[in-house]
């Protein structure tokens, strides 16, 4: 993202990238970024607006696509912004060093890559360009290339590397650790309240305007018992909640989850959701179970999207983590009762309202 002056010219928001930045490799896997197509990139850059645009004003803002300038380089005019660089010159980046140092793959699109990215700054004549502090040796390709074409420097402004809820690996969907900025306010608000006590000053430090001093003090009154934790990290859910979808969705979140996990209450906006019997039971040969026939929670959790799978909706099972009209259940099946029939299932921090009907009849 080129960020100028708004008195000169808007923010620059540049979306069209031929290989998603945000599939960077598993650190232990070690896979290969995967190309898009132009549908892809497309796509991606609709849901990428939808999440700038909360924090920049799209009067103020341009969104531009490096296509614009890819599609009309030669073979010839990418050879030469090749030959600007050596191999060598590659390798200093700390993640090419490492593998190399241990022999693992890497592919050419992938030095390519940080090359088209240092380019995108000469296209758009940027004056500064924001990134993580992975991003580091890209952001500095751009201010060589700027020199080599006779550009004044970019100025770079290096962001720190945010961690996802685990407080482990970066925040990453691929982690499965992240908290998206597009989704519901409850949501967000349950993933921050998720993180430990020890994470929240880094989510205050690096998500919200509260200076720096009056972190410093929040923790020495949560070292010495004059304010809470937990209210601490409400004050910073509602905070983040307030920021993307405004304060009555605050506050509206915070009842909800004061509802759930400290009144263990059910929230007022629970999703209701319908399945047909036959998608979750196994019909026995016994006539009492065809007439009535046991619900398969496993299943029945899978189905309306509160496991991943049948097997995690045994595992949740067995957890203790699954509750049905406020008890707690631990068996796959339950008996079977006269249809239509709703039920309040909760997993974990997650309500679903489930209307079981028969198929046969709707």
């Amino acid at each position: 993202m080129n960020l100028q002056s708004e008195i000169r010219n808007p923010a620059i928001a540049r979306l069209d990238r031929i290989f998603d930045v945000a599939a960077e490799r598993d650190q232990q896997r070690e896979m290969f970024r995967q190309g898009l197509t132009r549908a892809d990139v497309e796509r991606n850059a609709e849901t990428y607006k939808a999440q700038v645009f909360k924090i920049l004003d799209p009067q103020k803002t341009v969104v531009d696509f490096n296509s614009r300038w890819f599609s009309r380089m030669s073979a010839e005019d990418f050879i030469r912004l090749a030959a600007k660089f050596t191999v060598s010159q590659m390798l200093e980046r700390e993640e090419f060093h490492k593998r190399f140092q241990e022999e693992k793959p890497i592919a050419i699109h992938e030095l390519l890559y940080s090359i088209c990215q240092g380019y995108d700054s000469v296209a758009l004549e940027a004056d500064v360009e924001l990134g993580g502090t992975d991003q580091k040796f890209n952001l500095h390709m751009g201010r060589t290339l700027q020199k080599d074409f006779g550009q004044p420097s970019q100025i770079i402004l290096t962001m720190p590397i945010l961690e996802g809820t685990d407080g482990v690996q970066k925040m990453s969907k691929s982690y499965g650790n992240y908290i998206g900025i597009s989704e519901p306010p409850q949501e967000i608000y349950g993933k921050v309240m998720s993180v430990s006590d020890e994470l929240m000053w880094r989510y205050y430090e690096l998500l919200t305007d509260v200076k720096v001093p009056e972190i410093e003090q929040m923790k020495a009154d949560a070292a010495s018992g004059k304010q809470h934790p937990m209210q601490l990290k409400k004050a910073l859910a509602r905070r983040i909640v307030q920021d993307f979808h405004g304060e009555q969705a605050a506050k509206a979140a915070d009842e909800n989850w004061a509802k759930q996990f400290q009144k263990d209450e059910v929230p007022e906006d629970v999703e209701t959701v319908s399945v047909k019997i036959e998608d979750i039971t196994q019909q026995m040969d016994s006539s009492v179970f065809q007439q009535h026939p046991p619900i398969r929670v496993d299943r029945m959790l899978h189905k309306v999207g509160l496991a991943d799978s049948v097997a995690d909706g045994r595992r949740k099972l067995k957890e203790r983590a699954v509750r049905i009209d406020g008890q707690v259940e631990t068996e796959a099946a339950i008996n079977g009762r006269p249809l239509p029939v709703e039920l309040m299932v909760r997993v974990g921090r997650k309500f679903k309202r489930v209307r079981i009907t028969d198929g046969a009849k709707t």
